[in-house]
């Protein structure tokens, strides 16, 4: 039986999640989490098989949980779902950690498939993102600007373009807010901006935004 986790802040997702794999007799739903630290807590606390992990949740980034989940239970298979594009996100988050991408628009056959092959310690990623980096690969595309950000970069970017507040970004990863300025100068350069209205822009065009 595979155990397995859900987090996910939205309730009515979670129950979507729990009706697809209540026809698999080989796993099943065993705890919830509303936020990434909700999720954190049951994975110290708790043995789990599957973590499944909504992209956009209340409290730290993604990118932050996927390396926390990580370091409490290193062996512990995390199949990201999102409503994002694959092709933007999936590499960055498979780099951090991650053993797997689901975009929720994907049929529930293809969630089913992603548990139980991750579950075996394998990766998981569907095969039109495949196709996707197949095609960037052989037409060999410019990488978009975001690519070129480390990852902590990126949850600057994020923040700005979601709204968050550097002052508050700077306490939910306890640096200064000094620290984090730096973080947003640096994203500037290398994305050769200098106002957020152009950072946000470019995050709706490259659908970067759930």
């Amino acid at each position: 039986m595979i155990k397995i986790l859900i987090a996910d802040d939205h309730a009515i997702v979670r129950e979507g999640l729990k009706q697809i794999l209540s026809g698999s007799p080989d796993m099943k739903v065993i705890g919830e989490a509303e936020s990434g630290d909700e999720a954190l807590h049951l994975i110290r606390t708790e043995q789990w098989d599957v973590l499944l992990l909504d992209v956009t949740m209340p409290g730290k980034n993604v990118l932050e949980v996927i390396k926390l989940a990580k370091m409490q239970a290193p062996h512990l298979p995390i199949l990201i779902l999102s409503m994002c594009p694959e092709d933007q996100q999936a590499i960055r988050l498979l780099n951090t950690g991650a053993d797997g991408f689901l975009n929720k628009a994907s049929a529930p056959e293809q969630l089913v498939e992603a548990i139980r092959k991750v579950a075996r310690g394998g990766k998981y990623i569907s095969p039109t993102l495949a196709e996707k980096l197949l095609e960037n690969l052989s037409t060999k595309q410019a990488k978009p600007l975001h690519t070129k950000l480390t990852n902590r970069e990126f949850q600057v970017f994020m923040a700005i373009c979601t709204g968050t507040s550097l002052i508050d970004l700077a306490s939910t990863l306890a640096l200064s807010p000094k620290t984090i300025s730096t973080y947003r100068t640096r994203v500037m350069t290398k994305m050769n901006m200098s106002q957020n209205k152009e950072l946000i822009h470019y995050a709706i065009k490259n659908e970067l935004l759930s």
